[in-house]
């Protein structure tokens, strides 16, 4: 490839001091770096596995143990700003993940799935590469070279000289360094704010989580460790059986047909854990649901009933029909309020009833017996309802919370396609 050829076209986005600088252009990745091939042998580093889209992590970390065994000594010895290309597929990386090792002491990752290499020279620098490999710029070349679903002991056929022809694009001339050193600050200072903002949501979430855990009775005991002033001398919380207070939907109704077909489908797939969002709705029709479901409406709260230990619970805004591994579940009098219900069945100690009852088949799910027998306590009516205004004030803070930090990541992913010159122009 000549260098008129390997000439592309410049991104979209350049910084100011840059703009007037030459064209960027591409160079194989085997012109950039070295395949790294030394052992472990005797030497004592720590070994490590990636988690996709994160990165190197110890295997201590990831598995909870070392799962190296008798094939550590034959392990890749990686240091400080090199690459280790994991070649498994996952969801976001369907031709296999790079990673960038950061850490100051040598590492090791298992010589079976991996191949590492390292930057020759100070170009290209590590960060900016790294930015590249997270956008996934590796797998759109690849993709090309592998074929569908084949595999050699669980990774993905790939050829080293594949992976080392991949085309990299670099700002050209004497400011080439600087600029990619500019566009790794630039992605380096949004992570930081990305991480910042997550940290955010988690403390939210452990907040309410805490929160939950004062204001219900735990087990055994009939008061919450913590109630509201004007709530304070009040009698200890009834205890009654939740068969008493609600009902569970029963009837299915078939969601090929016509007014269900072309109503919202609810299956445990769009409850997200313990938060109770509904994410992802499609009517029947659109989800192909061809068996039994359920009726509901705003009436009713959404309790998955297979694997309890996930807690998906959800007070849907809107009718549609439910998968019958749900139950909708509804108060049958004014003692109990819909919203209470939620967190009730959210709740740490309903959670730890609900897997304790749940069978012990395959696949655990708590039985529509064994959910109505449940003993709750139950405050009046005007605490219920303080309680469940509380925690949900908490969840409007969470829910804007987690768009904030979704609109952080929409914008980091929509600049990173403006600072890079568009891989079609350059891949053949």
């Amino acid at each position: 490839m000549t260098q008129e050829e390997k000439q592309t076209a410049i991104p979209r986005l350049r910084f100011s001091e840059f703009k007037n600088d030459n064209k960027w252009t591409t160079e194989p990745l085997d012109s950039l770096v070295t395949i790294v091939n030394e052992r472990v042998g005797d030497r004592e580093c720590v070994p490590m596995s990636s988690t996709s889209g994160v990165g190197l992590v110890s295997q201590v970390e990831k598995f909870g143990r070392i799962i190296a065994g008798d094939s550590y000594k034959n392990y890749v010895l990686i240091r400080k700003n090199d690459f280790a290309y994991n070649k498994s597929a996952t969801k976001e990386y369907p031709q296999g993940f790079i990673a960038h090792y950061s850490g100051d002491e040598p590492a090791a990752v298992p010589n079976s799935i991996f191949t590492c290499f390292r930057i020759n020279k100070d170009s290209p620098d590590p960060r900016y590469l790294n930015y590249l490999f997270l956008g996934n710029l590796h797998g759109r070349w690849l993709r090309k070279f592998i074929e569908v679903g084949a595999r050699a002991h669980g990774s993905l056929s790939v050829k080293d000289d594949d992976l080392l022809a991949l085309p990299v694009p670099l700002p050209r001339g004497k400011s080439s360094l600087a600029e990619q050193q500019k566009i790794a600050e630039c992605l380096s200072t949004l992570d930081e704010l990305i991480e910042a903002e997550s940290r955010k949501l988690d403390a939210l979430k452990d907040h309410k989580k805490g929160l939950m855990q004062q204001l219900f009775p735990r087990e055994g005991e009939t008061r919450p460790r913590l109630r509201f002033p004007e709530f304070r001398d009040a009698p200890e919380w009834e205890q009654r059986r939740l068969g008493d207070l609600v009902e569970i939907a029963t009837g299915q109704v078939d969601p090929k047909e016509p007014p269900y077909c072309d109503l919202p489908q609810i299956g445990s797939e769009n409850i997200e854990s313990n938060t109770g969002k509904i994410v992802n709705v499609k009517t029947a029709r659109e989800k192909g649901v061809i068996s039994g479901n359920y009726v509901f409406d705003k009436e009713d709260v959404l309790y998955s009933k297979i694997r309890p230990a996930l807690n998906k619970v959800a007070a849907p805004s809107f009718k549609g029909v439910c998968s019958a591994d749900i139950y909708p579940v509804r108060p049958n009098s004014g003692s109990l309020l819909r919203n209470y219900l939620v967190f009730l069945l959210l709740s740490e100690k309903f959670l730890g009833y609900a897997i304790r009852s749940s069978d012990r088949g395959k696949i655990p799910k708590i039985n529509r017996e064994a959910l109505l027998s449940y003993e709750a306590h139950v405050p009046s009516v005007d605490e219920q309802r303080r309680i469940a205004d509380c925690l949900s004030s908490l969840d409007d803070l969470i829910a804007a919370q987690s768009e904030k930090l979704e609109s952080l990541r929409t914008h980091k992913c929509g600049l990173m396609q403006q600072l890079f010159p568009n891989p079609s122009e350059f891949e053949s």
